[in-house]
């Protein structure tokens, strides 16, 4: 991993007749299907198309410095490696430099990125236990260029239990990715680090290096519960160690709008959380869950389909945020 590294239309037939003189590259492919309300599938599947266009010409604003993500909720399950992954991705498809830190032993980022992971890989155990350079461990991702990975092996399911008697323990991760951003990967705009589903010590360090923390929230009956108990313990690390550190962005995961549960989440989180909450939600969609068995995220696996375009368009508002942020300051 290197800071040189870092810098890395439809044919149309003649018209018929003068009635039928219509470009064919203007005109919206849709066009000839009625928006018939007994077929929602149909018009769902167009809806989601034109907003697929859309972002491919939207304007992804890179941030005037690095941005460090925590991605966390000590709730398994609930869409938190898929959403690091899959924003990353959307980030990087875009132009921007992005870095996924895979602090998970399950090491599913690192399958979503089809990097290697198998037990003796270099990975963030080596870089948290053995001051290992992160930039001799990183991994390029094999579908995206300016996309890398640092791996999480199963030599990572001890860290939390051998952190505890190493010197300045909470700030491991803090001091090597500094050394990183400090030189070759000083043109990173974004490092997202995917944190285990647990408030331990590897979550810890994460949230010492961060300056936002990212929460996904299922739509189910204990969102809620968790994100307070989470909520308290970014709190305690802003008052301790970390006072940079705070909640920009909640992503609403597995949504089905035809459930009265969904909309009733959606709306308590939104009425608690009202500028962290996405309004752009994550529907429950196969592509997403099958493009780890790709070696893939959805946004290369199927980027037409409804997770692809809807990861986009969190990316996107992530991305406008974070400049509209910085120039507010």
């Amino acid at each position: 991993m290197s800071s040189d590294n870092m810098h890395a239309p439809i044919a149309s037939g003649e018209p018929r007749g003068a009635a039928t003189a219509v470009s064919r590259e203007t005109r919206d492919p849709f066009d000839g299907l009625a928006d018939d309300a007994d077929s929602p599938l149909a018009a769902e599947m167009m809806a989601t198309e034109r907003r697929r266009r859309e972002l491919e010409t939207a304007d992804f604003p890179k941030p005037p410095g690095t941005r460090i993500i925590a991605v966390s909720n000590q709730k398994g399950g609930v869409g938190k490696t898929t959403t690091s992954v899959n924003v990353a991705a959307a980030l990087a498809k875009r132009g921007a430099n992005v870095l996924v830190v895979d602090a998970d032993p399950q090491g599913n980022a690192s399958t979503a990125l089809g990097v290697e992971h198998r037990s003796g890989t270099p990975s963030i155990y080596e870089v948290l236990l053995d001051d290992t350079p992160m930039a001799k461990v990183a991994q390029r991702c094999p579908d995206i260029d300016t996309l890398w990975c640092i791996p999480a092996t199963i030599d990572l399911a001890g860290a939390d239990i051998e952190l505890v008697s190493v010197v300045r323990r909470e700030f491991r991760l803090h001091d090597a990715l500094k050394e990183l951003l400090a030189g070759p990967g000083k043109d990173l705009d974004y490092v997202f680090i995917d944190c285990p589903p647990s408030l331990g010590l590897l979550t810890l360090n994460a949230m010492v290096v961060a300056t936002e923390v990212m929460i996904p929230i299922q739509c189910e009956y204990y969102a809620l519960e968790g994100l307070t108990q989470l909520m308290k313990t970014v709190e305690m690390v802003r008052k301790h160690l970390n006072r940079g550190i705070h909640v920009s962005t909640i992503v609403l995961t597995m949504y089905d709008g035809r459930t009265n549960l969904a909309r009733e989440v959606a709306n308590e989180v939104r009425s608690h959380f009202p500028t962290q909450t996405l309004e752009q939600t994550v529907p429950r969609s196969v592509r997403v869950s099958e493009a780890p068995g790709f070696g893939q995220t959805v946004i290369t696996h199927d980027p037409h389909s409804s997770g692809a375009v809807a990861y986009m368009t969190i990316a996107r508002d992530i991305a406008v945020r974070g400049a509209a942020g910085s120039e507010s300051k």
